[in-house]
């Protein structure tokens, strides 16, 4: 039986702790009880965990063998996907839109990989959101670890601040493609063919980028790529990017 999966809020060389909503759920809706054997994320690495005590607002665990080592993994070349990581880095640029739709994208796009979340406040996004953002970014991180536990990842993927479009346009990444409605020629298979190093692909708001921001992003060196013939609303245009990018790339 596969266990399951936690990401540790504090651990040392031998010991782990959850603590707050993590623990909440653990202890209150799993009921877990002292002896219990879970898999433990510390840092980088997945050992086996042992629950020493149990509380609604902590559970501490006594952390045994070593079960995957990130920089063991890294040396011998294998590849991370097969333990719930990417060697890949894979960046999803995403116009803010309506809350309920994007955490659902977020906790979607957790489980197919992505490694890093920039929300952008673009021309079309509505005022009242990009007001909220802000006070957002808490409960979307908090959502992407919750989905990254769930999944059996590594690690959560990092989700940044809201910045203006200006500041996500500058992205070091090697290949950057805008998921443009209005683009005819190019797709996004042909474009993510063969593409090596990190990846970003950037996903407007309802009613999609403006004129003028598709021309920022060409500006910027971001190659116009279509998804298909039909029109995707922006939460489906994200997971459906990335689970296209996950059969390409592996």
């Amino acid at each position: 039986m596969t266990r399951r999966r936690w990401i540790a809020d504090e651990f040392s060389d031998d010991k782990a702790w959850l603590l707050g909503q993590n623990a909440a759920h653990l202890a209150r809706v799993l009921r877990a009880r002292a002896g219990q054997e879970f898999d433990i994320v510390c840092g980088e690495g997945l050992r086996r965990g042992t629950i020493v005590s149990v509380s609604g607002e902590r559970v501490e665990f006594s952390l045994g063998e070593t079960l995957v080592d990130k920089a063991l993994l890294d040396k011998a070349g294998l590849d991370k996907a097969r333990e719930g990581g990417r060697e890949r880095e894979i960046v999803l640029v995403t116009a803010i839109y309506k809350f309920d739709r994007m955490e659902w994208a977020i906790e979607k796009c957790t489980e197919l990989g992505v490694t890093r979340i920039v929300p952008v406040i673009a021309r079309r996004t509505d005022a009242h959101l990009a007001a909220g953002a802000g006070k957002r970014v808490e409960r979307w991180r908090r959502i992407a670890h919750e989905a990254a536990q769930q999944s059996r990842r590594l690690a959560p993927p990092q989700i940044d601040e809201a910045v203006k479009l200006r500041e996500a346009l500058t992205l070091e990444v090697s290949t950057r493609l805008l998921l443009n409605e209005n683009e005819k020629r190019n797709n996004f298979r042909d474009a993510l063919t063969g593409a090596a190093g990190a990846v970003a692909f950037a996903v407007g708001p309802e009613g999609g980028w403006t004129g003028e921001e598709v021309a920022e992003f060409a500006a910027a060196g971001w190659r116009s790529v279509t998804l298909g013939a039909t029109i995707l609303r922006a939460e489906t245009a994200a997971v459906a990017a990335l689970a296209a990018a996950a059969a390409i790339l592996d």
